[in-house]
C-alpha cells in the first residue's frame, strides 16, 4: 500500500509513539493530522516537522473521551485533506496503582482510563468509518499494550482497557471489512515521558526482557507502519514487547 498522497489522523500524535508514527507516515508521503488533548506545543512542533518533510500537517485539539469532539476532529481532518485513509489511535492514559491496592483504584481513575483508552478509539473509528470506506482501502491501527494480554501493567484498569481494546480490534475488523482493515500493536515497556517518575517500573520490565531493553517510540511506530502498509493483515494484535511476555 503506497502512502503517497494518503491522509492520516494520529491521535495522541504530539508525543511518544504517536509523534514517531506521524513522522513516519509523513516520510512515506502521507498528509497527517496530529491530534492532541493537552500537549499543544508538542503537537504544533510535530505538525511543523511534518510540513518540513514536504507534506501537509496540522494539529487538532480534541479529547477523544468525548464523542462530539471526536466527530469535529474527524470532520476538520477531512476538510483539510479532502479524504481520510489512515487512523492511528495512539492517545492513551493511565494511573500507576499497585495491583494489591484495590482501594487505590478509584472510580475516577477507572472512568478516565476507560474513556480515553477504550471509548476513545471506538469513537474515532466510528466517526472515521464512512470516510475510510470511501477510499476502499482504509486502515485503523490501535495502540494497545502487552498489559491487555498478560493482565499486568500500570494498573488493573489500564490492563482491562487494553484487553477490551484488543477485542474491539477483532470486532471492528469483521464489521468494517472489506473496505477497512483494523489491527492493533501491543507494546511492552516503552521509554517515553510516561515513565518519568516511574523509572523503577521501567527498569523491572527491562530486567525481564531477553533483549535487555525497552522499546523506543520509533520501534513501535515501525510496527504500526507495517500494519498500515500490508494489505492482507486484519484483526491482528501485533505484540512488540521486547520479549517481556515470554
Amino acid at each position: 500500500m503506497s502512502l503517497q498522497g494518503k491522509a492520516a489522523l494520529v491521535t495522541g500524535g504530539g508525543t511518544g509513539v504517536g509523534r514517531a508514527t506521524a513522522l513516519m507516515l509523513a516520510e512515506r508521503g502521507a498528509n497527517v493530522a496530529v491530534n492532541y488533548s493537552r500537549s499543544a506545543d508538542e503537537a504544533a512542533q510535530t505538525a511543523n516537522d511534518i510540513q518540513a518533510l514536504g507534506v501537509e500537517g496540522l494539529a487538532i485539539q480534541a479529547d477523544v473521551a468525548y464523542d462530539a469532539a471526536v466527530v469535529a476532529m474527524v470532520e476538520q481532518t477531512v476538510a483539510a485533506f479532502g479524504r481520510l485513509d489512515i487512523v492511528v489511535n495512539s492517545a492513551g492514559t493511565t494511573f500507576f496503582v499497585d495491583y494489591d491496592d484495590l482501594d487505590g483504584m478509584k472510580d475516577e481513575y477507572w472512568d478516565r482510563i476507560l474513556a480515553v483508552n477504550l471509548k476513545g478509539p471506538f469513537f474515532v473509528s466510528r466517526a472515521a468509518a464512512a470516510h475510510l470506506k470511501a477510499g476502499g482501502d482504509g486502515v485503523i491501527v490501535h495502540v494497545s499494550s502487552l498489559a491487555g494480554i498478560t493482565g499486568t501493567g500500570s494498573s488493573i484498569a489500564y490492563a482491562a482497557s487494553k484487553g477490551a481494546l484488543n477485542t474491539i480490534t477483532k470486532s471492528l475488523a469483521r464489521t468494517l471489512a472489506p473496505e477497512i482493515r483494523v489491527n492493533s500493536v501491543a507494546p511492552g515497556p516503552i521509554d517515553t515521558r510516561w515513565m518519568i517518575g516511574h523509572e523503577g517500573f521501567l527498569q523491572r520490565a527491562i530486567d525481564r526482557s531477553p533483549v535487555n531493553r525497552a522499546a523506543t517510540p520509533e520501534d513501535i511506530a515501525a510496527g504500526i507502519l507495517l500494519l498500515v502498509e500490508n494489505p492482507i493483515v486484519t484483526g491482528e494484535v501485533l505484540v512488540m514487547d521486547s520479549g517481556c511476555g515470554l
